[in-house]
């Protein structure tokens, strides 16, 4: 009784866990990519050759997390599921215990931007995981489904297609929540405030340069400012250039203050404008930063003295309310 008792709990803590660090990444691919991006690079695990596919690994893992929670919970295929969780999670150990013993990778990621934990506490919290794991392990014919016959096969396949459909919306379009600091309703400047435990911080690095200053003061000021957020020109989607130009044609004719910014070079950017015939001029920032602000390249964010009232991808401009 108390072996099955300690079972079942195990068995829904981990399953919540794996559902809820499955989520809050699920529905923000494109930080997962950038995660991985970050451990393939050649200061951390060196494995550079691999950076272009981190968005299929990250989509992956998401995808399996997340599934494998649902399924440990309705108990299909226990056996194959819980051991697909103790080799995932021996993963994250390894991952987590190099990142905290080299300080290579200070933030995981294994909660998306939702939570930030140090790179210990995560390492412990695979620590516990994976305890609770090698304790289904061995009790693994507790399991049970808790529907009978091929529900639980259902509900697996139709959870499968769902969360694939909400990695196509996210990417196509923008993270269905954003947890970050730059999110719909967040205030630029009161995110540059330090905290008062003096930490870093949530809005930080965030510049808009022009080639004598940092303009990011004065139009932190106003009341009518579109940014075309293009963090890379190299790796811009070119067909969003001529939505561009016309919704910031319309935005200065309403009397909007219209930059892009880029972390790409000067000379480039020029030559971009002449070519699309864009109607504003670029200010630099830095590409993590610009990433951060929005999953979208290019995207549009527009601010009111400093807070962000809408935030688009290219795909989705038509929905800005001037």
């Amino acid at each position: 009784m108390i072996q099955n008792f300690i079972t079942q709990i195990s068995r829904i803590l981990v399953g919540a866990l794996f559902i809820f660090s499955g989520f809050v990444k699920l529905i923000d691919p494109i930080g997962s990519k950038y995660k991985f991006q970050e451990y393939f690079s050649a200061d951390v695990l060196n494995l550079e050759f691999l950076i272009p596919y981190a968005l299929p690994f990250a989509i992956l893992l998401i995808v399996a997390e997340i599934l494998l929670g649902v399924m440990i919970l309705i108990g299909y295929k226990p056996k194959f599921t819980v051991w697909s969780l103790f080799f995932l999670t021996l993963v994250f150990l390894f991952l987590t215990w190099y990142s905290a013993y080299y300080n290579k990778v200070t933030d995981c990621g294994c909660f998306g931007d939702a939570i930030k934990l140090s790179t210990w506490e995560t390492f412990y919290k695979n620590v516990i995981l994976i305890a609770l794991i090698i304790i289904l392990l061995m009790k693994v014919k507790l399991i049970k489904p808790i529907f009978n016959g091929k529900i639980p096969k259902v509900i697996t396949l139709v959870s499968l297609a769902g969360f694939m459909f909400i990695v196509q919306h996210v990417l196509t379009h923008l993270p269905m929540i954003d947890f970050r600091a730059y999110a719909v309703g967040k205030n630029i400047s009161d995110g540059m405030e330090y905290p008062e435990d003096g930490s870093i911080p949530p809005v930080h690095d965030f510049m808009l340069e022009d080639a004598q200053a940092d303009l990011a003061p004065e139009l932190l000021k106003k009341e009518k400012v579109m940014l075309v957020i293009v963090y890379n020109l190299d790796k811009i989607d070119v067909k969003g250039f001529p939505a561009i130009k016309e919704i910031t044609t319309k935005a200065t004719k309403k009397g909007y203050t219209v930059y892009g910014v880029s972390a790409s070079f000067t000379d480039d950017l020029l030559i971009a404008k002449e070519k699309h015939n864009l109607p504003f001029d670029f200010l630099f920032c830095d590409e993590t930063t610009l990433k951060t602000m929005i999953r979208a390249n290019p995207g549009v964010i527009i601010l009111n003295k400093g807070t962000i009232t809408q935030k688009k991808n290219w795909v989705d401009i038509e929905d800005i309310k001037l």
